[in-house]
């Protein structure tokens, strides 16, 4: 059995000032989402972790080297794991989405599996993205190593929903725990 471990990325510029990124890739770090990075590398320093795949945006890749930091592994990208495209909608506050897509903007937020397929102008729908996760975990999984996935919150949310876990609030630099046994994934909880 191994172990994957994913995290969202640490507080990002736009997440403070309640923007709304998506493949938006200028949002960085702040110097909360930097200690917030820092601690999750301690929560995983013991984990014995041989490779962290991150998304390609800037917020992630810099999350998972500051959490390299207390793991010492080989880090790379991989665009299966980058967050949700959210066309038209990126770089607007999450109030402005509200007024200008209305039920639609809170259905597409929503976590109700009746929505997975519908997406913003321009943008992805939630299956879309579940199926690229669901790809890049089968192409990095590994029975004998554990590896963690630095990612974003739709990320962490679709692949708990994806394995039929209940919705959750993922904030920044949350570590969910996968077991991997050769064959499926199951939910192993958060790591605190």
């Amino acid at each position: 059995m191994s172990k994957i471990y994913m995290f969202r990325h640490g507080q990002s510029t736009f997440n403070k000032q309640g923007l709304i990124q998506g493949h938006t890739d200028s949002s960085l770090l702040t110097e909360l989402g930097q200690q917030q990075a820092i601690d999750a590398g301690k929560k995983l320093a013991d984990k014995n972790i041989s490779l962290i795949i991150s998304s390609p945006l800037k917020r992630a890749k810099e999350t998972a080297e500051l959490v390299n930091k207390s793991i010492g592994a080989d880090i790379c990208t991989d665009n299966c794991f980058i967050e949700v495209n959210v066309g038209e909608a990126e770089g607007i506050s999450y109030l402005e989405a509200i007024q200008k897509y209305g039920e639609f903007y809170k259905n597409w937020r929503s976590n109700d599996e009746k929505f997975l397929d519908i997406s913003i102008k321009g943008g992805e729908s939630k299956r879309q993205v579940r199926k690229r996760i669901f790809e890049g975990l089968n192409k990095y999984a590994d029975i004998n190593k554990n590896i963690a996935i630095a990612g974003h919150g739709i990320i962490l949310s679709q692949t708990l929903l994806g394995l039929g876990y209940k919705a959750v609030e993922i904030n920044n630099c949350s570590i969910i725990c996968l077991d991997f046994d050769g064959k499926d994934f199951t939910v192993d909880g958060f790591v605190d």
